[in-house]
This record gives structure tokens, C-alpha cells and sequence, in this order.
């Protein structure tokens, strides 16, 4: 209170002193209506009531959307460390909710005395005398004026008279907060809707959901944000994405819809809570403090073909709830949202399909031109070889043998491209050798002999492509080899991986690797050999195909 100046007592109350204290009240006025910013405006109609009626303390509550508690407090006279030391700030209890309950102004002499006062909690500083008020704006009431201990012993009528003409005024200049704080909310989330919305357009499919989430926490900073989408054909909901507390715990857990605000949201437009009790199982779309879960809003994501989840986000309990300018706000976005992930799908698929004619074209073209010709020059060296001396014989033979290698690799990469289905064992190797390439002048030879994809799946599927994977690195890594072959194939009831290098052979301490797929291939009943050598090495995974696989 040092600096400001003091109203006159009430016991002067000669024209001087109601001239003053009108005075006293213009300059509230003043003080009130010079601001635009939401959150100054309310502090400054708090501070602007306790020097109208020279009260030790003050406060304003905002009463919450559920119009039973306060969704803010804002306090003056109080040191911070007095405030942190009382702990959580009131909801709306006692004398504050009788307020709320019957928004009329409430004048005591003695707080203590009044019975509908509740008992302060410990470190609270004495309160006596107190002056509660309603603000209101259009009609609604906003919030409650609450002052306490006057500086004289005691509020006068006068004193309520004043704080009632303040709470007047107070209300128009809120409304005018209100609004400009709405408008910029709207621009800003306008903003980035159109930003994020072009992002998407522009991201991985895998990577959407992550990148919802990160752009909306940038705009709502505290809070957390989860998106939940559906687990096919279950009532469940998985956390696709999430930021803030706990994100890495959240991530991946999966939870009933019906538990859920987002399985609330899901069968709505949206939805907005405040605090409340926390429920038996946790949501992990909330925050929870103390028993409580802060207050949330979740809107779902969703087109007319499409459901993709919810979008939901949550404060701490004791935080401000979510306004329904917020709640529409993120509608809107969760809305562009879903439209430009379906675009982005819808987009991916055509490519995909371009993708899938081109490589199919290409693939004709191999098989009808580049193989015939191939297998064609072929049949005229075979032709000439009769004609020529047994040197010259052998090495037509070899080249002969080389055709039908670039024959056999050209069917396998007529295959990869022709087929559509990217899951395939065949495909799947293609892959490895793919993987294994990029470290070498010449990519490894790769080699299919056999019904593979008919007869190798599930498990042993799984096994045959690590095993693959695990030589060719030992191959590429260690044996400094000019040339690699790898060799799939199903020979009798056994499926075999071979794969071939020209280099150095194996050093003893290179085999651990190799003791693991020999281990492996012994719990499937078959066996891992190796012929290695200085001049190159073969190693040869061979186990029984599975039942299932086989057709036994």
C-alpha cells in the first residue's frame, strides 16, 4: 500500500470527503478502462478496489464455466512467499461460494462471526471485516470482488456503494479485454491451422500425428497434449502422440475408450472439463495433482470417411479451465487437421499407384526386351561354341554362364518391381541386399531357387531374413571381398541361405556372430556349416521348413 494515497475515513463524511472519495473513484475508473490485456485489466480492478476503500487485502475470482467455483484467483496485499506458503488457492468455498451461489453484495462486520464462512487454512493471514461484490458483464456474472480487512476496522455503506459503481465499470472494461483477447486467440489459431495444415501435406503419414501434437503445444504453452486414435476392432484407444509431463510413459499405452475423454469427444463434436475428482483409472489425456484432474478439452479428429482419433488437451488442477472460444478454436483446427491428413493419404495412395504402373512398365519392358535379348545372344553363343578350339569353348561357356546369372537376377528384379506386395520373403531380401549395398563398389548377387515366398513364412520367415542379413554384414564388414552372392532357395523339405565371398576368409575372433545363427539354426533342427578359406569363404544356413510352410 506505500505510495498510494489514503481515502479519508467514513467519519469525515462531509462534502469534502464524498468529493474526495469520488474523486478516489474516477481515477479507479481510470486506472481500469487504460488497458486491453485480459489478464493486466483484472489485476488492475483489484488493486484499483482495495485503494477505493483502503482494504488490506483483495482479490477477484473468476467463476468457472460449471458456474460453481472459481477457474481463477487473482490476489493483491499478499507477499509471494506468504502465498506459496498457504498452498492451493481457493476454489470457491464458504463466504466466496455464498457469493457465487447469490450474486448480491455481502457486507461483515466480523468474517469469523458469519457462519457460511469456512475455517482458513494454516499460514493464512487473519481476515475480519470483508466486501464481496459481483461483476458482471452483459447480464452474466463474470466474477466476484472480494476485500477484506478495512484499514478503518470496518466497510461502510458508502465503501459498497463505491466497489458496486467499480464492479460496474469494471465489467465494461473485461468485456473489452474479453473480446480483444478472443480475437487474438482466433487470429492466432487461424495462423497456425493454415500452417500446420500445409505441413502435413508435406510429412511422412507415420510422422502426422506427432507433428499435430508438438504444433498445438506450442500454442497452449503448460499444458499437455495427446492424440488418441481407435485400435482396429476394439473398443481401445492407443496415445499415438504426446507432449508434456510424462510423454515418454504415455506414449504407446493403450486404454478403454469408454475411460476416455477422447472416447467422449469421439461421440460428439468436443467436449471441455474442469477440475474434478481423479476417476478410479487413470486417463492419460488428463494431468493429475493431489487426488485431482486438471481441467481438459478434446475434439475429434475426423472427416466424413474417416476416423482418425481425438485431439486432447489438459492443464493442472489449480490452472485456468479451457474458454469455449478455446474449445472452438481447437475444433477447427482438429477439422483442417483431419482434412489435410485424408489429402495427404489420398495423395499417397495416387503416387503410390503411379509408382506401382511405372514399376509394373519397367518391368515388362525387362521381361520382353532386355531378358529376350539377353537369352537371345545367349542361344548364338551356344551356337558357336561347337565351332571353335577348346580354349576359346570354355571361355564362351563362361560367358554364357554369366548370361544366364544376369538373366536369373534380371527375373528377380522384374519380380521386386511387378509384385505389390512389399511384405513378400522375396521382397524382404531384396531389401537386405538393398541395405547391404551401399558399402560396396558391386551390389551382392542375390539368388532364388524354389516356391520361397509360398513355402518360408511367419517365424521362419522372420528367421531366414535375419540370418540373410547377418552374414551379408559379416561378408561386407570383414572380408573385404570383391564380390557377394546371397542364395535363397528350397531344396527337398529344408530351406537354405547361402551366402558366397571372394574375400580373406574367417579369423577366429569373428565367430560369436556366427555361434548365435549356428544356435538358431540347431533349435530348428538343422545346422549353419562353413567352408572359408584365403581364397573365400561359404557359409550355409539349413533347417527344416515349418508344417505350415511346407504344405505337410
Amino acid at each position: 500500500m506505500s505510495g498510494r494515497e489514503r481515502v479519508p475515513s467514513a467519519d469525515a463524511a462531509g462534502p469534502a470527503s464524498s468529493h474526495h472519495r469520488l474523486r478516489g473513484l474516477l481515477r479507479a475508473v481510470d486506472t481500469v478502462v487504460g488497458e486491453i490485456e485480459l489478464p493486466v485489466v483484472l489485476r488492475r480492478v483489484v488493486e484499483a478496489a482495495v485503494d477505493l476503500v483502503d482494504a488490506e487485502y483483495g482479490a477477484l475470482g473468476v467463476i468457472a464455466a460449471d458456474r460453481s467455483s472459481l477457474d481463477q484467483f487473482i490476489h493483491v496485499g499478499l507477499a509471494p512467499a506468504d502465498a506459496d506458503a498457504i498452498g492451493a488457492l481457493p476454489r470457491g468455498r464458504g463466504i466466496l461460494g455464498a457469493l457465487i451461489a447469490d450474486p448480491e453484495p455481502i457486507r461483515l462486520d466480523r468474517l469469523g462471526a458469519d457462519p457460511r464462512a469456512a475455517g482458513f487454512p494454516a499460514h493464512h493471514p487473519r481476515m475480519d471485516s470483508f466486501l464481496g461484490a459481483p461483476i458482471r458483464v452483459r447480464g452474466e456474472v463474470f466474477g466476484n470482488l472480494y476485500l477484506t480487512n478495512a484499514r478503518r476496522g470496518t466497510f461502510s455503506a458508502e465503501d459498497e456503494e463505491l466497489v458496486r459503481a467499480l464492479a460496474s465499470t469494471a465489467g465494461f472494461a473485461i468485456q473489452n479485454a474479453r473480446l480483444f483477447d478472443e480475437a487474438r486467440t482466433r487470429a492466432r489459431w487461424t495462423a497456425a491451422t493454415a500452417e500446420l495444415s500445409a505441413a502435413i501435406l508435406s510429412t511422412a503419414p507415420d510422422n502426422v500425428f506427432d507433428l499435430l501434437a508438438g504444433r498445438v503445444a506450442d500454442l497452449v504453452d503448460g499444458s499437455a497434449v495427446s492424440v488418441l486414435t481407435p485400435v482396429n476392432a476394439t473398443e481401445t484407444l492407443r496415445v499415438a502422440a504426446s507432449r508434456g509431463p510424462g510423454e515418454e510413459e504415455l506414449l504407446g499405452a493403450t486404454v478403454a475408450e469408454a475411460e476416455t475423454l477422447a472416447g467422449t469427444a469421439l461421440e460428439g463434436d468436443g467436449v471441455r472439463v474442469g477440475t474434478a475428482p481423479s476417476p478410479g483409472r487413470r486417463d492419460p489425456a488428463l494431468l493429475e495433482d493431489a487426488g485431482e484432474t486438471g481441467p481438459a478439452i478434446a475434439v475429434a479428429l475426423r472427416t466424413r470417411r474417416r476416423t482418425w482419433g481425438a485431439l486432447c488437451v489438459a492443464r493442472v488442477p489449480g490452472e485456468r479451465g479451457f474458454s469455449t472460444v478455446e474449445l472452438e478454436v481447437l475444433g477447427d483446427l482438429a477439422s483442417q487437421a483431419s482434412i489435410a491428413m485424408e489429402l495427404s493419404r489420398a495423395r499417397a495412395a495416387q503416387q503410390k499407384a503411379i509408382l506401382s504402373d511405372e514399376r509394373a512398365r519397367i518391368a515388362r519392358d525387362l521381361h520382353d526386351h532386355v531378358i529376350q535379348q539377353i537369352f537371345g545372344a545367349g542361344l548364338t553363343l551356344q551356337s558357336l561354341s561347337a565351332t571353335v578350339d577348346e580354349h576359346d569353348r570354355n571361355r564362351v561357356d563362361g560367358v554364357i554362364s554369366q548370361l544366364d546369372d544376369a538373366i536369373a537376377q534380371i527375373r528377380t528384379v522384374v519380380f521386386a518391381l511387378s509384385a505389390r506386395d512389399g511384405s513378400s520373403l522375396r521382397h524382404r531380401l531384396i531389401d537386405v541386399v538393398a541395405e547391404a549395398s551401399g558399402a560396396l563398389p558391386r551390389p551382392p548377387a542375390l539368388r532364388f531357387s524354389g516356391a520361397v515366398d509360398h513355402s518360408v513364412r511367419d517365424g521362419l520367415a522372420d528367421d531366414v531374413v535375419g540370418v540373410a542379413r547377418e552374414l551379408l554384414t559379416n561378408s561386407v564388414r570383414h572380408a573385404g571381398a570383391d564380390s557377394i552372392s546371397l542364395e535363397v532357395g528350397i531344396a527337398g523339405h529344408d530351406v537354405s541361405v547361402v551366402v558366397t565371398d571372394d574375400g580373406g576368409g574367417i579369423r577366429d575372433g569373428r565367430r560369436s556372430g556366427l555361434a548365435n545363427l549356428a544356435a538358431r539354426a540347431i533349435a530348428r533342427g538343422g545346422a549353419l556349416t562353413l567352408d572359408t578359406g584365403t581364397d573365400g569363404t561359404r557359409a550355409q544356413w539349413r533347417v527344416p521348413l515349418d508344417d505350415g510352410g511346407s504344405g505337410r
